[in-house]
């Protein structure tokens, strides 16, 4: 009875080891499938030519992205400074701002059109955006957050108020050739001091793309490193699991000595590929065993009891293969009886002297080479 219980604990206890290695490995997988995800959609996007990655577009969902935040503060900064430089370069503008105030022909567009007091009914159904100089001006000196933040912003308001002169007035009228007069020495000025405009965008565009690249190399940085401890992990659940299997084949799934000995049996009947094969699965779990060698000594009682199950499956499937089903193993499905009387197992072993070629087969195909190779004492 005492007996009885210690083997339900054992059970409960291997039942409980193989609950837990289950919920870490469906955690591992949920890990797996999210760098997965992350280069399944890197390569889209490389594909289909996108060079901004969609977190930028979902700040809520970037937060959880390796290096994000840091990602963030370099922005930050970034766009700190560039708003400075913009902002010196909106200061230089402001010159050509004053030639065109002072200009002699600047006073009609100074102040917004007084559409009641010269009777223009119909300017707002032809002007869809009234504007004039002061508006301009006022609106590069405000400090509340509706000041002007690109100075192509105040090129295009001034090049907006003599348009809309040209769209409403006729030609040939004052204020027509005015408007024309000074929308010509705006654009020749423009076109002067544009290259300041172009290397600041310029430069905005490198720094901006060499951030994405810092980020991206982070991720990739993070997500390597990600992938290697998944990997450590997996490694070290499988070994978990190889302990377990041995454990539960230890108590559960014992093979008999008459099993071994079929075992041994049931090699020599291998071809040279397939034998190959089982000494690889031996190798695998045993780093002392040399499967490479030209001569083997492959000792069956020393394996584990998983090893001599995978070799029972794998020859027994093997001679199926190669239509040998009439070839059989013998080996029990049963599980050895726990309470037979212990008999000691003898020092059972099979010599494989092999020049790994065609000689492997004639060693072991027959029955007196079988019996020279299989020590009992």
């Amino acid at each position: 009875m005492e007996e009885l219980r210690i083997e339900e604990n054992n059970v409960d206890d291997i039942g409980l080891k193989v609950d837990d290695l289950f919920t870490k490995v469906e955690k591992l997988e949920q890990r797996v499938n999210e760098i997965e995800q992350y280069y399944l959609t890197a390569t889209q996007k490389q594909s289909s030519g996108s060079q901004k990655s969609s977190f930028l577009k979902d700040k809520e969902k970037g937060k959880h992205i390796p290096g994000f935040k840091k990602h963030q503060q370099e922005t930050a900064r970034r766009e700190a400074a560039a708003a400075k430089r913009m902002q010196e370069i909106m200061r230089q503008f402001g010159s050509i701002l004053r030639q065109i105030t002072q200009h002699k022909w600047a006073w009609p567009f100074m102040q917004p059109v007084d559409v009641e007091g010269l009777g223009l009914v119909d300017y707002y159904e032809v002007i869809d955006r009234p504007m004039d100089l002061s508006t301009i001006k006022n609106q590069m000196e405000a400090k509340d957050g509706t000041e002007y933040k690109h100075v192509r912003d105040i090129y295009s308001d001034m090049k907006l108020v003599f348009q809309n002169a040209l769209k409403y007035n006729e030609e040939k009228t004052d204020v027509y050739m005015m408007a024309k007069t000074l929308l010509d020495k705006l654009e020749e000025k423009w076109l002067q001091f544009l290259p300041r405009v172009t290397e600041e965008e310029k430069r905005r565009e490198e720094e901006e793309a060499e951030a994405l690249l810092n980020l991206q190399h982070a991720q990739d940085a993070a997500l390597a490193k990600k992938a290697r401890d998944i990997s450590n992990e997996l490694y070290e659940t499988d070994m978990h699991l190889e302990e377990l299997r041995e454990t539960v084949a230890q108590k559960c799934r014992k093979l008999s000595i008459e099993d071994k000995r079929n075992i041994g049996i049931a090699l020599t009947q291998l071809s040279p590929e397939d034998l190959s094969k089982a000494l690889e699965i031996v190798a695998r779990h045993n780093p002392t065993f040399h499967s490479a060698a030209v001569e083997i000594d492959l000792d069956i009682n020393a394996q584990s009891e998983s090893t001599l199950w995978r070799l029972k499956y794998f020859v027994k499937d093997a001679l199926q293969t190669h239509n040998k089903t009439d070839a059989t193993i013998g080996v029990s499905n049963e599980p050895a009886n726990r309470h037979m009387s212990p008999t000691k197992v003898t020092n059972t072993s099979k010599t494989i002297a092999s020049k790994r070629k065609k000689q492997i087969c004639n060693a072991l195909a027959t029955t007196a080479n079988r019996k020279n190779q299989i020590r009992s004492s």
